[in-house]
């Protein structure tokens, strides 16, 4: 599947034209796309010239890079801006509702569905309150079953 993805307000917090905070798990979930579930990624964002090249730095430095950025595949002349990509999906702050956590991004693509209701099925356990744990454990096990990671 080709997947578009925002910058600002997706991977990291609104701060144009600077580089905000980076959005837990934004980066840890993109890799886990295109390396393990073998999607392809490309950066989808108003960013253009040095503040575009800025937004590829930082996630490069963070360990991860995009098929492409603005168009379909690195070769591609763009001749207007903007323009549409051909992707199957696009995860971007601005959609109807907002943006969910990441973890729930992934389990929405892994397992082809949008429906909170039938990804919390999924994950029986994960509903139930914790007991007797610290909030920094409960968040470590969230992550875990947002990776595949059982217990």
């Amino acid at each position: 599947m080709v997947i578009a993805v925002d910058f600002d307000g997706t991977i990291v917090e609104h701060a144009y034209p600077k580089i905000g905070k980076a959005i837990p798990f934004a980066i840890d979930v993109l890799k886990k796309l295109q390396e393990e579930e073998h999607h392809t990624l490309i950066l989808w964002t108003v960013r253009e010239g040095e503040f575009l090249q800025e937004a590829l730095d930082y996630c490069k430095k963070q360990g991860f890079e995009f098929f492409a950025a603005n168009r379909n595949y690195p070769e591609e002349i763009v001749a207007e801006s903007p323009r549409k990509l051909a992707a199957d999906l696009f995860i971007d702050d601005k959609n109807l509702g907002g943006i969910p956590d990441w973890g729930i991004i992934y389990q929405m693509i892994k397992y082809g569905t949008t429906d909170l209701q039938e990804i919390a099925n999924l994950f029986p356990d994960a509903n139930k309150p914790a007991k007797r744990k610290n909030f920094f454990i409960r968040m470590g096990e969230a992550w875990d079953l947002a990776l595949g990671n059982k217990y």
